[in-house]
């Protein structure tokens, strides 16, 4: 089952996630399948691919429920 997810990037105590799919049974830094964006938590900027993600959910991945309320944050704002 496919899952969209964040990965940790960045140094200690200053982290930044990129938004993945990834396999469910994949650790948190293993390998994705496919990159959708990235989100710093401490400036709240979200970069993401609409497209691929739409895609990528039609291809049957779920979002975790930190994305989806990122997500859901990100259409208010538009």
């Amino acid at each position: 089952m496919l899952k969209i997810r964040l990965k940790r990037t960045g140094r200690k105590k200053l982290a930044t996630y990129r938004i993945v799919v990834m396999e469910a049974t994949t650790r948190r830094d293993g390998k994705p399948v496919a990159d959708l964006g990235s989100f710093n938590p401490h400036t709240n900027e979200l970069n993401l691919n609409k497209f691929n993600l739409l895609n990528w959910i039609k291809k049957g991945a779920k979002p975790t429920t930190r994305i989806t309320t990122l997500i859901t944050q990100e259409l208010k704002k538009n």
